[in-house]
């Protein structure tokens, strides 16, 4: 064969692995509402970026009849690129290719990038549209799962890895992305379930349909283990982009500071008249944070999920801050089991990637009940403090209103090394609320009172307790809290509080690792 015709040949190749498992089962994919593998990987990356790896891979399984069928490429695409000019890598199975399932081959291709992405330190993106483990291969299959589960967990708190499922994840596939930092799932084509629809009625007799067992508005809002619903596969592929914004590549180096055109100094007169008179009416905290950050711009982390705490990302003076915040209009804002696993969740992957955290703070303690302590509240809301007390990165609190309780202490109060925490003259800072405190302390004076005297020394008492205990003097007498600023100065001084703490260095002591509760 000469010079030429072994070019050609090359060609001819590559022209072959492009086209996957052919183009009608391309065109399925398009019929799905989905797009092919390739087309994924084209979208996210920056154009004419991506370096492929490993495209003329295929398995090597010889049983079952798997001895006359190879197609290029096994099944999942590999390589590195960029996003806005970053180093990342990326891979994306192809359901065109044996309905995308997993082979020895397909796994090492994985395991790759992944062992590049930590010897480079930039993050990882898996695109998941897989029918699952290759049966034909029985163990090999099981033991290419497990190599990829170790990565995913030596990489954790390493390099950002980011999870899209946008087709099918099932059985043992779902693991991967449940080890990693960012789950994006686009709604009515993915689903993610352990054990399928069929085998869940034969075992248990419910009778489920996919979408309701393991569909994305199921993980988005009950499961909490899909941290973005995307209306499509675009608004899935924008979000992996937007994401990334506010990583740095990898633990070892700091989030990326952009230029900011939102004066820093900008005041919000708002501000000061949006807590309500009545301290049991509601407000939405999200007017609190579009109004302090830059631009108005906040991506938001689980948004549909454990809605009585707001988590997500946003930009002051251009660098990334992680947020989080009691929301006053759900559920009061109260901590429940799931708002504690969630707002622990994030406050440890900003810790991991140097991601400075703002939490703003309107509690009014525990939800109480047999349900959230058989549950086991106090595990759950002892992750949050445990995440709040070993992170290390720069730490500002602004109570808003109410912090009472157990709760004051969990949310990154000046005890669990909050840096700075700033509250607003409108706080209540206090073991409890003033009628419950009164109903406590009082009980014995009121005993033997009418209910029209008890009613007038309970509201007297209730007067005198607020006086006193509930507001924020009280702990700034102690230094628990820094300063009690104005609302409308809180943009401000959370930026010149950030700028302040840039240079933080904290150390937790020598060890392997903690024991969070899990």
């Amino acid at each position: 064969m000469s010079k030429q015709e072994k070019i050609n040949n090359l060609i001819k190749l590559r022209e072959k692995a492009m086209l996957g498992g052919g183009e009608k089962k391309l065109q399925s994919q398009h019929d799905k509402g989905k797009y092919t593998a390739r087309e994924r990987i084209n979208m996210i990356l920056d154009e004419g970026s991506f370096e492929e790896f490993d495209m003329f891979v295929e398995h090597r399984c010889t049983d079952f009849g798997m001895d006359k069928e190879h197609i290029l490429g096994d099944g999942v695409i590999t390589g590195h690129g960029t996003i806005d000019g970053r180093l990342v890598y990326i891979y994306s199975q192809d359901f065109t290719v044996f309905g995308g399932s997993l082979s020895e081959s397909f796994a090492r291709k994985i395991c790759k990038v992944m062992d590049m992405a930590m010897k480079t330190g930039a993050p990882v993106i898996g695109i998941n549209d897989s029918g699952g483990a290759r049966i034909q291969e029985g163990v090999n299959s099981l033991a290419g799962y497990a190599e990829i589960f170790e990565r995913n967990i030596l990489a954790s708190g390493v390099i950002p890895q980011i999870s899209a499922i946008f087709g099918p994840c099932a059985g043992g596939a779902v693991y991967s992305p449940a080890l990693t930092d960012i789950v994006i799932m686009s709604n009515k084509t993915s689903y993610m379930f352990v054990t399928g629809p069929k085998v869940t009625k034969t075992v248990t007799g419910e009778d489920i349909s996919v979408e309701d067992l393991g569909g994305a508005n199921v993980h988005a809002s009950k499961s909490g283990v899909c941290h973005f619903r995307a209306d499509d596969e675009d608004e899935g592929i924008m979000l992996i982009r937007k994401t990334l914004e506010y990583f740095p590549q990898n633990n070892l180096e700091e989030p990326i500071q952009t230029v900011c055109t939102d004066p820093i100094d900008r005041v919000e007169d708002v501000l000061n008249d949006i807590i309500p008179e009545n301290p049991n009416q509601p407000y939405d905290v999200m007017d609190v944070i579009h109004t302090i950050v830059d631009n108005q711009e906040f991506l938001e982390y689980s948004r549909r999920y454990a809605k009585n705490i707001v988590t997500g990302w946003a930009k002051f003076d251009g660098m990334p801050v992680g947020i989080v915040a009691n929301q006053p209009n759900y559920l009061a804002g109260v901590l429940d089991i799931n708002a504690s696993r969630k707002a622990a969740r994030f406050v440890r992957l900003c810790d991991a990637f140097n991601i400075p955290i703002l939490t703003l703070v309107d509690v009014p303690g525990f939800l109480p009940g047999s349900q959230q302590e058989h549950g086991g509240i106090i595990l759950h809301g002892a992750k949050l403090m445990f995440a709040y007390g070993e992170a290390t990165v720069p730490k500002v609190t602004v109570t808003l209103r109410k912090s009472y309780g157990g709760a004051h202490d969990v949310m990154s109060s000046k005890q669990l090394r909050g840096d700075i925490n700033y509250a607003w003259p409108t706080a209540e800072i206090a073991v409890m609320g003033s009628k419950g405190a009164v109903e406590v302390l009082e009980a014995r004076a009121m005993k033997d009172m009418s209910p029209e005297e008890a009613a007038k020394y309970a509201a007297a008492k209730e007067q005198e307790y607020n006086e006193k205990l509930a507001n924020p003097y009280q702990a700034a007498k102690y230094g628990f809290i820094d300063d009690v600023i104005e609302p409308r100065n809180t943009r401000f001084r959370v930026i010149r509080a950030f700028k302040m703490l840039a240079t933080k260095k904290d150390v937790n002591p020598p060890k392997k690792h903690g024991n969070i509760p899990l």
